[in-house]
């Protein structure tokens, strides 16, 4: 029997609607399965390897001279985190969070250095087994058209373990070119020590290429990586240097280590175009940290008057931070927790 509730409602109304119901349960019962699956949140697309390529390696840590930083939040509220670094040859770095919710953060990053600059705006709304990112790098629209880098990602997880990916890019670095679009696929797979990922990039203007790589934990305070990458780009025919040349083939390789003192890290890393470097990183105080890097480059080419010669180039950096926050504090305040 329908209730006096239940009879008021309009005939087809989406309550009493047969499809809209059977799709709602469908729906529900997708949810449900989904869930049972156990699926956890497999990160974003741009830190596919990050174990490898953020931890690991050292293209985030290396620098050459003296250098002198001094980071400290400015402000730091339940939904807002902002910081500023500054080195000592001027540059400045900013970057801000703000999470609008659970599953929504804004990340904003500004950078000044040597008459330089750049800003990024990048969005992620995290679900419980995917994440959706939109970043936009010096976007601007004031002479009269849309230019700058903009990249769109996605990044599932299937299984437990396996987790598939996608990344569009848009780019036009003046409004007197053309744009540029390329699209990248991903797949990630973590083992109970060790993590899998692969890379392939669609042919665009530069070419196509892939990349995987390979990160492995020895012990508690040891883990490696490896990686490697194939790039396919348009090559040059020998009759004038036209196009239609084939393909130019470029491979690299590189392989590192990292290990985990009390008080100290040190990573080494090397690769197939001959460089080799070091980086050793020191607390001295909860506050202070310094940092020795070195890098050899044994087949670095020069250009004489004459004939090319092979010589080796040392690079050598040291450097001394000031913390005003601990690092797991400063990691939770990044990621908006």
């Amino acid at each position: 029997m329908v209730d006096e509730k239940d009879a008021s409602l309009p005939i087809g109304w989406p309550g009493e609607n047969a499809l809209v119901s059977a799709i709602r349960s469908t729906y529900l019962t997708f949810l449900e399965r989904r869930g049972m699956l156990g699926l956890s949140n497999p990160g974003t697309f741009e830190n596919l390897n990050r174990e490898v390529s953020r931890d690991v390696f050292l293209t985030n840590f290396m620098f050459t001279g003296l250098r002198a930083e001094w980071n400290k939040p400015l402000m730091l509220f339940t939904a807002v985190f902002l910081q500023g670094t500054m080195e000592n040859d001027g540059s400045l770095v900013a970057r801000s969070n703000y999470r609008w919710n659970d599953s929504l953060i804004t990340k904003t990053n500004a950078q000044i250095q040597s008459g330089q600059s750049m800003l990024s705006i990048e969005n992620d709304l995290t679900g419980k087994d995917f994440t959706a990112s939109l970043k936009g790098m010096n976007p601007s629209i004031i002479e009269g058209g849309l230019k700058g880098i903009f990249i769109a990602s996605y990044l599932q997880s299937v299984t437990p373990s396996l987790a598939l990916g996608l990344e569009a890019v848009w780019q036009r670095v003046a409004m007197n070119s053309s744009p540029e679009a390329l699209l990248s696929y991903g797949a990630r797979y973590m083992g109970s020590d060790w993590i899998a990922s692969l890379q392939m990039q669609s042919e665009g203007p530069q070419g196509s290429g892939i990349s995987s790589s390979y990160w492995r934990k020895l012990t508690d305070k040891v883990s490696v990586g490896t990686d490697l990458s194939l790039q396919f780009a348009p090559g040059l025919s020998g009759q004038g240097g036209l196009m239609g040349g084939g393909l130019q083939k470029e491979g690299s390789a590189s392989a590192g280590a990292k290990y985990e003192f009390r008080a100290s890290t040190f990573r080494a890393q090397v690769d197939s175009k001959g460089r080799s470097s070091c980086l050793l990183e020191k607390t001295i105080l909860p506050a202070v940290r310094v940092t020795f890097a070195a890098e050899m480059d044994h087949l670095k080419v020069y250009i004489g008057a004459d004939s090319l010669s092979n010589k080796q180039q040392a690079k050598v950096g040291v450097g001394v931070a000031i913390e005003a926050t601990s690092e797991d504090l400063m990691e939770q305040m990044e990621k908006g927790t």
